[in-house]
């Protein structure tokens, strides 16, 4: 049974995993070790994520943070069989450390190379904690930087196997929370500070708007465009916005604001506005979801990335997927955001397809998939 080590540095978190086959094609996937580096105490008092000083401290953490991962894998450098890396999407500053690390150690071991898409991973970290998907599978990967929603028909090789059926036009849900929680003064990440707010405001205080596509995406790729004017409706209503409940937030708290006078608003208010916000854009997600799951007749949903690990999609999906009668896939905590052993998993699905990266290989911030 092959094992991997594979390295993670897409946006400001250092990870390094082994993980092994198990034989079991039910749950195909041993994680043995998954550790994670993160750099959100660095990036918080800047609001965001700085490229720069993210690439900086990889190059700081990376060593160790693979020595760490093979110690509590009890796995020595003799036992790999390959170094799966993370590619891209991302930053490309971050991808380019844990790439060139990664061609490091495949050169000096000897070790096939075998590049990895970010989402492919976070789909695959489903199976890590699930077992296998019934197939056809709709999965939605949403996180700070995607909102992806995908038709998942087999079990080879990602690119095969996955097709893109809808996407955010502009901001991603992720991001949204992040741009939401700093409007109203909260820390970064918003993603938990949101979801922690929310929990002590009523979701009904106000009526946020959710988006709804009837035009065709002017920046989709002729690649990607759907054939036939019933499939075009139809792949509209799998995409979403997330700029207009953005910008409904953004006019709200200021009306609230100069109405109040002083510029603050109540904690009472901060979390009604979280709650609304938030049940708005569960409400979206969910909404495609359910609708690319009837069009595909699909036999289970999975949802992966960041934003998953948010408590009120989680229960939303929980129900609906119930009353539905699909079964749902959802990630540990650990998985949701970036880390290594989804990587790892990945990987090794590509290996046993034969998949091998040359050492010239490169980083690439916008890999398509």
């Amino acid at each position: 049974m092959a094992t991997v080590l594979a390295i993670e540095t897409s946006c400001d978190e250092t990870a390094a995993a082994v993980v092994s086959e198990t034989g079991d094609p039910e749950r195909p996937w041993r994680v043995r070790s998954n550790t994670v580096a993160s750099q959100a105490e660095i990036h918080r008092e800047w609001g965001g994520v700085v490229p720069e000083l993210a690439s900086r401290q990889h190059v700081r953490d990376i060593c160790g943070v693979v020595e760490r991962a093979l110690d509590d894998g009890r796995a020595s450098w003799s036992e790999l069989d390959a170094v799966a890396v993370t590619q891209g999407p991302g930053l490309v500053g971050s991808l380019l450390v844990g790439v060139a690390f990664a061609k490091g150690l495949a050169a000096a071991l000897d070790l096939p190379l075998v590049p990895v898409h970010h989402l492919a991973g976070h789909i695959e970290s489903l199976v890590v904690d699930n077992g296998r998907l019934p197939l056809p599978a709709v999965v939605l990967v949403v996180s700070g930087g995607h909102t992806n929603l995908y038709e998942v028909t087999g079990e080879g090789h990602p690119r095969r196997d996955c097709r893109l059926i809808g996407r955010t036009r502009d901001d991603a849900a992720g991001e949204a929370f992040d741009k939401v929680a700093a409007l109203l003064g909260l820390s970064y990440p918003g993603g938990p500070v949101i979801d922690r707010v929310a929990r002590a405001g009523d979701d009904a205080a106000i009526d946020f708007p959710v988006a709804r596509m009837t035009h065709a995406d002017r920046t989709a790729s002729a690649s990607a465009a759907p054939v036939g004017i019933a499939a075009e409706r139809r792949a509209r209503r799998m995409e979403f916005s997330f700029s207009g409940l953005k910008t409904a937030v953004k006019r709200h708290v200021e009306k609230r604001r100069a109405a109040r006078g002083d510029g603050d608003l109540p904690d009472a208010e901060v979390a009604d506005i979280c709650a609304s916000f938030q049940r708005a854009v569960v409400r979206a997600l969910l909404d495609r979801v359910l609708t690319a799951a009837r069009a595909s007749s699909a036999r289970s949903i999975g949802i992966a990335g960041g934003v998953s690990a948010n408590s009120r999609l989680r229960a939303d999906a929980a129900a609906q997927a119930a009353a539905a009668g699909l079964p749902l896939a959802l990630p540990t905590l650990a998985l949701a955001t970036d880390n290594a052993a989804m990587i790892g998993a990945a990987g090794l699905r590509l290996l046993r397809a034969g998949v091998r990266a040359p050492l010239d290989l490169n980083a690439r911030a916008s890999l398509e998939f």
